[in-house]
């Protein structure tokens, strides 16, 4: 493929719970990438601790970020895993890959399409526009659940090494993310040792995919580590938005 290489810039987990947490990592992304150039990946129940549709002021903002530009991202419902799975491969993903957040890995075909359609109702109806795609908690998967993404005609998706289409499974990138992970010291400088790495390495990728959490503002280490990463990449790639794929 040809073409300017791209940055594709997100943040995940937005729901009210993390209000004061986006305040600052929102204007950390903005100061890189511009206003409106990033992706928001929008959670309706994060946690089963308040749904979207509750806070009428936190549903302005999303409409407001969606208005200057952002796509916006159906990112699972509860963000929860809930589920009793069945295999080898999918109880290790559960529990090594994530921290119980699994929430798409082992639906049923109809909870999972309950649940995007449920998701996406709501988003649209904040937002008056349809959403960009999907992106699953912990970036997994079950088979079920990419199937009820293809019924309820979601036409991206993402996981950690791909971009695709769940319709036709035509892939629009490929290429790891860049992310991080808070949840302890150790998580914090392996983090960071990637993403030092992630900046040559990725450096003459033709697309780069640049994800953050609420939690990693919590980290000033991680704060001052992502604002330079993502300020190299957007020097050596155009922020841009999923739809330019």
């Amino acid at each position: 493929m040809t073409g300017p290489r791209r940055l594709l810039a997100s943040i995940h987990d937005v729901a009210p719970v993390h209000a004061t947490r986006l305040d600052r990592l929102v204007p950390l992304v903005e100061e890189a990438v511009g206003p409106g150039r990033y992706a928001l990946l929008v959670v309706p129940d994060f946690h089963r601790r308040g749904l979207l549709t509750a806070d009428p002021y936190f549903g302005r903002r999303v409409r407001a970020w969606s208005d200057a530009g952002c796509e916006i991202f159906l990112h699972g419902f509860t963000h929860l895993d809930e589920s009793r799975h069945v295999g080898v491969t999918a109880r290790w993903k559960a529990k090594r890959m994530t921290a119980g957040e699994g929430e798409f890995l082992g639906l049923s075909t109809r909870d999972a399409e309950t649940r995007i359609a449920e998701g996406r109702d709501m988003i649209e109806q904040l937002t008056g526009r349809p959403i960009a795609g999907f992106v699953a908690p912990a970036w997994l998967y079950g088979e079920d659940s990419i199937a009820a993404l293809a019924a309820q005609n979601i036409r991206m998706i993402e996981d950690h090494f791909r971009v695709w289409n769940p319709q036709n499974s035509a892939v629009l990138a490929r290429g790891p993310v860049v992310t991080y992970a808070s949840r302890s010291a150790t998580r914090i400088a392996s983090s960071i040792l990637w993403s030092r790495f992630a900046t040559i390495l990725l450096a003459r990728a033709r697309i780069v995919r640049f994800a953050v959490h609420p939690h990693d503002i919590d980290s000033p280490r991680l704060v001052r580590e992502i604002a330079r990463a993502l300020g190299a990449f957007a020097r050596s790639h155009r922020p841009s938005a999923y739809r330019d794929l």
